[in-house]
């Protein structure tokens, strides 16, 4: 069942990249500053590279222990919600009308870069102890 949550998942947000991508060139490029557009897609980036990440781990679920797997997903999903969620909003705040947010926003923002780094760690290790790699 984990293996299929996370295709699905890591499917999602690729797709979801690709829009918010698309909708940072065309769509935001006039209303936010370069500064702010830089780190939308840099938002966009990070969330892409780990949507394939847990494309991958949906592939290697059946190589690697369950438990690594399991862990470095929701790490990575975490991740991408609070990095990725947070660049977003910090970038849009003035377009949203959320801009006293930013004293909230801002510490999100490394925390889902933690998450993302435990992944890859969580990952290594299982990787490792794999008998089947």
């Amino acid at each position: 069942m984990i293996t299929r949550l996370m295709i699905l998942s890591g499917s999602a947000f690729a797709g979801l990249a690709v829009v918010l991508g698309a909708f940072g060139a065309h769509g935001l490029r006039s209303k936010i500053s370069p500064e702010q557009l830089q780190s939308f897609e840099t938002g966009v980036k990070y969330q892409f590279i780990h949507a394939l990440a847990i494309l991958l781990l949906g592939i290697l679920s059946d190589r690697i222990p369950a438990g690594g797997a399991r862990w470095s997903y929701y790490l990575f999903t975490s991740g991408i919600v609070l990095f990725s969620g947070s660049i977003y909003l910090l970038s849009t705040r003035d377009v949203l009308g959320i801009s006293s947010w930013k004293s909230f926003l801002g510490p999100i923002t490394p925390l889902g870069g933690l998450c993302m780094i435990a992944g890859w760690i969580t990952l290594f290790m299982a990787a490792f102890r794999s008998t089947s790699l």
